[in-house]
C-alpha cells in the first residue's frame, strides 16, 4: 500500500522535477538491516537522501514505510527486491505528476546534496540525462533522467525484475559529471558507515 503525501510542486504538470529513491535493497552485507533507517551523525540514511532532493515536486522512496523528515509516496516493486531496474521504474510508476527530469538516488549516498543535483541538471543539456561518477569510472547511484527518454526504452513488464541498470542505462545518452568530495561514496558495509563517521 501506497502512502502519499503531495510536495510543493515546482512546475507545471510535465515539466517538473520528480525523485525516486531506492531503499529497498535485501542490504545483505549490512546484515539485512533496513538501509533507510540506519544513522550516521544522529540522522537517517534516508533523511540525507530527501535532503539532497528537497528541490523535487514530488519523492517516491521504493522501500518499506518508515518515518521520514518530509513528506514522501513510499511504494514497493512486485515481488521485492527484483534490483535496481524494477525499483526504479516502480518508483516512476507511482508518482502522482508527469515529471520534465527524473532524479534518481540510492538511499545510501549520504554525501549527495541538492548542489549535487543542481550540477546533474546543468550537465543535461541535449542529452538524456546525466550520472555520477567516482574517481575510478565507477557509474554512482545518483542521476538526472528526462522522464519521457526513460519511458522510451523500459524493458516490456516483467522484464524488470533482475535487470541490470547498466543495461538499461546503456540504451540512453547520458553524460558523465565527475562527483567532488565523498559525493559517490556509499554504504554497503558496516564498515563503510564507521569510515564515513570518522571522516
Amino acid at each position: 500500500m501506497n502512502e502519499a503525501v503531495e510536495r510543493e510542486d515546482l512546475g507545471a504538470e510535465g515539466d517538473a522535477f520528480c525523485a525516486v529513491v531506492l531503499a529497498g535493497g535485501a542490504a545483505v552485507r549490512l546484515d539485512g538491516a533496513d538501509k533507510a533507517s540506519v544513522e550516521l551523525a544522529g540522522r537517517t540514511l534516508l533523511a540525507y537522501a530527501l535532503e539532497a532532493l528537497v528541490g523535487a515536486a514530488e519523492v517516491v522512496v521504493v522501500g518499506d514505510p518508515v518515518p521520514t523528515p518530509l513528506p514522501v509516496t513510499f511504494t514497493r516493486e512486485e515481488p521485492r527486491h527484483g534490483g535496481p531496474v524494477a525499483a526504479l521504474l516502480a518508483g516512476r510508476d507511482a508518482l502522482r505528476r508527469r515529471p520534465r527530469t527524473l532524479g534518481v538516488l540510492a538511499v545510501d549516498m549520504p554525501h549527495v546534496h541538492a548542489t549535487t543535483f543542481a550540477r546533474l541538471h546543468r550537465a543535461v543539456g541535449d542529452h538524456d540525462g546525466a550520472l555520477l561518477v567516482a574517481p575510478d569510472g565507477r557509474h554512482a547511484l545518483a542521476l538526472v533522467l528526462r522522464a519521457d527518454r526513460l519511458d522510451a526504452v523500459r524493458p516490456p513488464r516483467g522484464e524488470e525484475h533482475g535487470m541490470a541498470l547498466h543495461r538499461l542505462l546503456s540504451r540512453l545518452d547520458l553524460v558523465e559529471v565527475p562527483a567532488e568530495d565523498r559525493e559517490h561514496r556509499d554504504v554497503d558495509t558496516w564498515a563503510d558507515l564507521r569510515d564515513l563517521a570518522d571522516g
